[in-house]
Protein backbone atom coordinates (compact mmCIF):
# COMPACT_ATOMS: atom_id res chain seq x y z
CA UNK A 1 0.00 0.00 0.00
CA UNK A 2 2.84 2.36 0.79
CA UNK A 3 4.42 1.59 -2.60
CA UNK A 4 1.18 2.51 -4.40
CA UNK A 5 0.97 5.77 -2.46
CA UNK A 6 4.58 6.56 -3.32
CA UNK A 7 3.93 5.91 -7.02
CA UNK A 8 0.86 8.16 -7.02
CA UNK A 9 2.83 10.83 -5.19
CA UNK A 10 5.63 10.63 -7.75
CA UNK A 11 3.16 10.86 -10.62
CA UNK A 12 1.55 13.88 -9.00
CA UNK A 13 4.93 15.60 -8.68
CA UNK A 14 5.71 14.81 -12.33
CA UNK A 15 2.40 16.30 -13.45
CA UNK A 16 3.02 19.41 -11.38
CA UNK A 17 6.55 19.79 -12.76
CA UNK A 18 5.27 19.36 -16.33
CA UNK A 19 2.60 21.94 -15.75
CA UNK A 20 5.10 24.42 -14.35
CA UNK A 21 7.46 23.80 -17.28
CA UNK A 22 4.70 24.32 -19.85
CA UNK A 23 3.53 27.46 -18.06
CA UNK A 24 7.04 28.92 -17.94
CA UNK A 25 7.56 28.17 -21.65
CA UNK A 26 4.24 29.79 -22.52
CA UNK A 27 5.05 32.87 -20.46
CA UNK A 28 8.48 33.21 -22.10
CA UNK A 29 6.98 32.79 -25.55
CA UNK A 30 4.34 35.40 -24.79
CA UNK A 31 7.02 37.75 -23.45
CA UNK A 32 9.11 37.30 -26.59
CA UNK A 33 6.06 38.02 -28.69
CA UNK A 34 5.31 41.16 -26.71
CA UNK A 35 8.94 42.26 -26.96
CA UNK A 36 8.97 41.73 -30.70
CA UNK A 37 5.73 43.64 -31.05
CA UNK A 38 7.01 46.52 -28.97
CA UNK A 39 10.31 46.61 -30.88
CA UNK A 40 8.45 46.60 -34.18
CA UNK A 41 6.18 49.40 -32.99
CA UNK A 42 9.19 51.38 -31.77
CA UNK A 43 10.95 50.98 -35.12
CA UNK A 44 7.82 52.04 -36.99
CA UNK A 45 7.42 55.16 -34.86
CA UNK A 46 11.09 56.04 -35.23
CA UNK A 47 11.05 55.53 -39.00
CA UNK A 48 7.96 57.70 -39.30
CA UNK A 49 9.65 60.41 -37.22
CA UNK A 50 12.77 60.30 -39.40
CA UNK A 51 10.70 60.59 -42.57
CA UNK A 52 8.92 63.60 -41.12
CA UNK A 53 12.21 65.27 -40.15
CA UNK A 54 13.68 64.56 -43.56
CA UNK A 55 11.00 66.64 -45.28
CA UNK A 56 10.10 69.19 -42.61
CA UNK A 57 13.52 70.13 -41.16
CA UNK A 58 15.94 71.59 -43.72
CA UNK A 59 19.68 71.73 -43.28
CA UNK A 60 21.72 69.53 -40.95
CA UNK A 61 18.77 68.03 -39.05
CA UNK A 62 17.05 66.91 -42.22
CA UNK A 63 20.25 65.41 -43.65
CA UNK A 64 20.96 63.49 -40.44
CA UNK A 65 17.44 62.07 -40.56
CA UNK A 66 17.95 61.09 -44.20
CA UNK A 67 21.24 59.32 -43.38
CA UNK A 68 19.70 57.37 -40.51
CA UNK A 69 16.69 56.37 -42.58
CA UNK A 70 18.87 55.14 -45.47
CA UNK A 71 21.05 53.13 -43.08
CA UNK A 72 18.13 51.49 -41.29
CA UNK A 73 16.27 50.69 -44.50
CA UNK A 74 19.28 49.03 -46.15
CA UNK A 75 20.29 47.01 -43.10
CA UNK A 76 16.75 45.81 -42.43
CA UNK A 77 16.23 44.73 -46.04
CA UNK A 78 19.50 42.75 -46.04
CA UNK A 79 18.64 41.13 -42.72
CA UNK A 80 15.24 39.99 -43.97
CA UNK A 81 16.68 38.50 -47.18
CA UNK A 82 19.47 36.61 -45.39
CA UNK A 83 17.25 35.23 -42.66
CA UNK A 84 14.62 34.11 -45.16
CA UNK A 85 17.21 32.42 -47.38
CA UNK A 86 19.13 30.75 -44.53
CA UNK A 87 16.06 28.65 -43.71
CA UNK A 88 16.51 26.76 -47.03
CA UNK A 89 20.19 27.35 -47.83
CA UNK A 90 22.78 26.46 -45.21
CA UNK A 91 25.48 28.27 -47.19
CA UNK A 92 24.01 31.59 -46.14
CA UNK A 93 24.95 31.01 -42.49
CA UNK A 94 28.44 32.37 -43.17
CA UNK A 95 26.89 35.38 -44.86
CA UNK A 96 24.75 35.88 -41.76
CA UNK A 97 27.89 35.90 -39.63
CA UNK A 98 29.41 38.59 -41.83
CA UNK A 99 26.20 40.57 -41.67
CA UNK A 100 26.24 40.46 -37.87
CA UNK A 101 29.71 41.99 -37.91
CA UNK A 102 28.53 44.61 -40.37
CA UNK A 103 25.49 45.30 -38.17
CA UNK A 104 27.81 46.25 -35.30
CA UNK A 105 29.27 49.03 -37.46
CA UNK A 106 25.79 50.03 -38.58
CA UNK A 107 24.49 50.31 -35.00
CA UNK A 108 27.56 52.33 -34.05
CA UNK A 109 26.94 54.77 -36.91
CA UNK A 110 23.23 55.02 -36.12
CA UNK A 111 23.95 55.80 -32.48
CA UNK A 112 26.43 58.47 -33.50
CA UNK A 113 23.93 60.06 -35.90
CA UNK A 114 21.32 59.98 -33.16
CA UNK A 115 23.64 61.82 -30.78
CA UNK A 116 24.44 64.42 -33.42
CA UNK A 117 20.73 65.15 -33.81
CA UNK A 118 20.80 66.56 -30.27
CA UNK A 119 24.06 68.44 -30.80
CA UNK A 120 23.45 72.22 -30.54
CA UNK A 121 26.58 73.15 -32.51
CA UNK A 122 25.19 72.57 -35.98
CA UNK A 123 28.27 74.02 -37.68
CA UNK A 124 30.47 71.26 -36.24
CA UNK A 125 27.90 68.64 -37.24
CA UNK A 126 27.82 70.01 -40.79
CA UNK A 127 31.62 69.72 -40.96
CA UNK A 128 31.39 66.02 -40.11
CA UNK A 129 28.67 65.21 -42.61
CA UNK A 130 31.03 64.20 -45.48
CA UNK A 131 32.85 61.70 -43.26
CA UNK A 132 29.55 60.33 -41.90
CA UNK A 133 28.13 60.04 -45.41
CA UNK A 134 31.24 58.13 -46.56
CA UNK A 135 30.89 55.65 -43.68
CA UNK A 136 27.25 55.22 -44.50
CA UNK A 137 27.98 54.45 -48.13
CA UNK A 138 30.58 51.84 -47.21
CA UNK A 139 28.19 50.07 -44.83
CA UNK A 140 25.20 50.17 -47.14
CA UNK A 141 27.32 49.05 -50.12
CA UNK A 142 28.45 45.97 -48.19
CA UNK A 143 24.88 45.28 -47.08
CA UNK A 144 23.61 45.58 -50.66
CA UNK A 145 26.36 43.24 -51.88
CA UNK A 146 25.24 40.55 -49.43
CA UNK A 147 21.58 41.15 -50.21
CA UNK A 148 21.91 40.95 -53.99
CA UNK A 149 24.24 37.96 -53.81
CA UNK A 150 21.67 36.09 -51.71
CA UNK A 151 18.92 37.04 -54.15
CA UNK A 152 20.97 35.97 -57.18
CA UNK A 153 21.76 32.66 -55.49
CA UNK A 154 18.10 31.98 -54.73
CA UNK A 155 17.10 32.93 -58.28
CA UNK A 156 19.77 30.65 -59.76
CA UNK A 157 18.54 27.73 -57.65
CA UNK A 158 14.99 28.45 -58.78
CA UNK A 159 16.07 28.57 -62.45
CA UNK A 160 17.98 25.28 -62.13
CA UNK A 161 15.03 23.59 -60.45
CA UNK A 162 12.65 24.93 -63.10
CA UNK A 163 14.92 23.69 -65.91
CA UNK A 164 15.16 20.23 -64.35
CA UNK A 165 11.41 20.13 -63.82
CA UNK A 166 10.83 21.15 -67.44
CA UNK A 167 13.03 18.28 -68.69
CA UNK A 168 11.18 15.77 -66.53
CA UNK A 169 7.81 17.06 -67.73
CA UNK A 170 8.94 16.84 -71.39
CA UNK A 171 10.03 13.22 -70.88
CA UNK A 172 6.76 12.33 -69.18
CA UNK A 173 4.74 14.09 -71.89
CA UNK A 174 6.63 12.11 -74.55
CA UNK A 175 5.90 8.87 -72.71
CA UNK A 176 2.20 9.76 -72.44
CA UNK A 177 2.05 10.48 -76.20
CA UNK A 178 3.70 7.15 -77.09
CA UNK A 179 0.27 5.57 -77.56
CA UNK A 180 -0.26 7.59 -80.74
CA UNK A 181 2.63 5.74 -82.45
CA UNK A 182 1.20 2.25 -81.78
CA UNK A 183 -1.34 0.59 -84.13
CA UNK A 184 -4.82 0.22 -82.70
CA UNK A 185 -4.78 -3.59 -82.92
CA UNK A 186 -1.48 -3.69 -80.98
CA UNK A 187 -2.98 -1.60 -78.17
CA UNK A 188 -6.06 -3.84 -77.95
CA UNK A 189 -4.12 -7.12 -77.84
CA UNK A 190 -3.49 -8.67 -74.49
CA UNK A 191 0.15 -9.23 -73.48
CA UNK A 192 1.64 -12.35 -75.05
CA UNK A 193 -1.05 -12.62 -77.71
CA UNK A 194 -0.01 -12.31 -81.35
CA UNK A 195 -1.54 -12.72 -84.77
CA UNK A 196 0.26 -16.02 -85.26
CA UNK A 197 -1.69 -17.59 -82.40
CA UNK A 198 -4.97 -16.43 -83.88
CA UNK A 199 -4.06 -17.71 -87.33
CA UNK A 200 -2.95 -21.05 -85.92
CA UNK A 201 -6.20 -21.39 -84.02
CA UNK A 202 -8.21 -20.62 -87.13
CA UNK A 203 -6.19 -23.11 -89.18
CA UNK A 204 -6.77 -25.89 -86.68
CA UNK A 205 -10.52 -25.40 -86.91
CA UNK A 206 -11.02 -23.88 -83.50
CA UNK A 207 -12.28 -20.40 -82.76
CA UNK A 208 -10.10 -17.96 -80.88
CA UNK A 209 -10.78 -17.76 -77.19
CA UNK A 210 -12.53 -14.65 -75.93
CA UNK A 211 -10.62 -12.42 -73.56
CA UNK A 212 -11.21 -13.10 -69.92
CA UNK A 213 -13.88 -10.95 -68.41
CA UNK A 214 -15.61 -10.14 -71.67
CA UNK A 215 -18.25 -12.96 -71.51
CA UNK A 216 -19.10 -15.68 -74.05
CA UNK A 217 -18.54 -15.19 -77.75
CA UNK A 218 -21.44 -14.72 -80.14
CA UNK A 219 -21.21 -18.24 -81.54
CA UNK A 220 -21.55 -19.67 -78.03
CA UNK A 221 -25.00 -18.13 -77.53
CA UNK A 222 -27.64 -20.90 -77.49
CA UNK A 223 -29.97 -20.81 -80.50
CA UNK A 224 -33.65 -19.98 -79.95
CA UNK A 225 -35.82 -22.85 -81.32
CA UNK A 226 -39.28 -22.22 -82.68
CA UNK A 227 -42.20 -23.31 -80.55
CA UNK A 228 -44.21 -26.36 -81.71
CA UNK A 229 -47.88 -25.35 -81.91
CA UNK A 230 -48.95 -28.94 -81.22
CA UNK A 231 -47.27 -29.00 -77.87
CA UNK A 232 -48.43 -25.56 -76.72
CA UNK A 233 -51.58 -25.22 -74.54
CA UNK A 234 -54.63 -23.72 -76.19
CA UNK A 235 -56.49 -20.73 -74.81
CA UNK A 236 -60.16 -19.80 -75.49
CA UNK A 237 -59.31 -16.46 -77.06
CA UNK A 238 -56.91 -17.92 -79.57
CA UNK A 239 -58.05 -18.63 -83.15
CA UNK A 240 -57.89 -22.13 -84.44
CA UNK A 241 -54.86 -22.76 -86.60
CA UNK A 242 -55.50 -22.62 -90.31
CA UNK A 243 -55.16 -25.97 -92.08
CA UNK A 244 -53.84 -26.17 -95.60
CA UNK A 245 -56.10 -27.75 -98.28
CA UNK A 246 -54.87 -30.53 -100.40
CA UNK A 247 -56.31 -31.37 -103.76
Amino acid sequence: MEAVAAIFGLLFLLFVAAGVFVTVKAVKAAKRGVDRGMAQARRTVEDTTLKARQFTQPGVAGELAQLRLSLRTSMRATQDVLHAGAADDASLKEALGLFERLSAHGHELDDELKRLEREPAKAGVAARLPELRERLERITHSAESLRWAARDRARQFADDDLASLGEQIDMEAGALRHWAKEPLEDRLKTPGEGTSGTAASAASGGSPAAPAGWGPAEDETPAITARDARTQPAYPWQKAPRTERTT
